[in-house]
């Protein structure tokens, strides 16, 4: 089976009230448990391992009432650093070139159809996949006065969203690279550029939202409903 891996160890500060974003109410229950809940309708994953701050006092609401395991594990102060410790953190029978998938716990909204093709596009390529979304907006580069310094040409260019999806010990062997460079890694696929090798893009859907403030809130709440209208028979 297919492990899901959830960096939760973050403060979400910029999302208000003092309260963790990931413990917030999203559609009656908290975002995590939402976003949890997601990934395990797709029938692949068959367990989840959550990174957590160490003194996190929310999880104990929700521990022992999911359909699957779910196991934890202190997360670190950084991406990187938690979604290492959650590899660590996988039982022991599951192999290095066993596929796990890494998913941000603000993303409730992902659908089981993009994860499906996400896991078809990393199983055909040893350097994994990732869901992204191609830009469609105009770019603009500022100068230091604020000023429109020039255009950028957006050809080619994607935004990264969650699920990525990589091999175990791919993934450990470049999550480590980076931390001996120094290097910050802002997601799992720049971590495996980094030793190169060019993880495959899957189109995404655009509803795939990350919940950053508290505006996105509510937004991430209409989305769930008309996911919900539209899975209705």
């Amino acid at each position: 089976m297919i492990w899901a891996l959830v960096p939760a160890a973050g403060s979400g500060t910029r999302c208000g009230d003092g309260l963790p974003k990931q413990y917030r109410t999203l559609a009656g229950a908290p975002m995590l448990r939402q976003t949890l809940l997601r990934l395990f309708a797709q029938t692949s994953i068959g367990g989840a391992v959550v990174a957590l701050a160490a003194d996190d006092a929310h999880w104990s609401r929700m521990a022992g009432t999911f359909p699957k395991p779910v196991l934890t594990c202190i997360g670190g102060a950084a991406r990187a650093a938690s979604v290492l410790a959650a590899l660590r953190a996988l039982p022991t029978d599951v192999a290095a070139d066993d596929l796990v998938l890494v998913h941000d716990a603000a993303r409730p909204c992902v659908q089981v159809d993009d994860i499906a093709r996400l896991l078809v596009a990393a199983q055909a390529n040893r350097a994994g996949a990732l869901l992204a979304a191609p830009l469609r907006d105009t770019l603009k580069r500022a100068a230091a006065d604020g000023r429109v310094a020039a255009s950028v040409p957006r050809e080619h260019l994607w935004r990264a969203l969650t699920p990525q999806a990589f091999a175990r010990g791919l993934l450990i062997d470049a999550l480590e690279h980076a931390r001996r460079d120094g290097v910050s890694v802002t997601d799992e696929a720049m971590a495996i550029e980094r030793i190169g090798l060019h993880p495959t893009l899957v189109e995404g859907r655009e509803d795939n939202i990350k919940v950053t403030v508290a505006e996105d809130l509510a937004l991430a709440e209409h989305i769930l409903a008309i996911q919900q209208a539209e899975a209705a028979p």
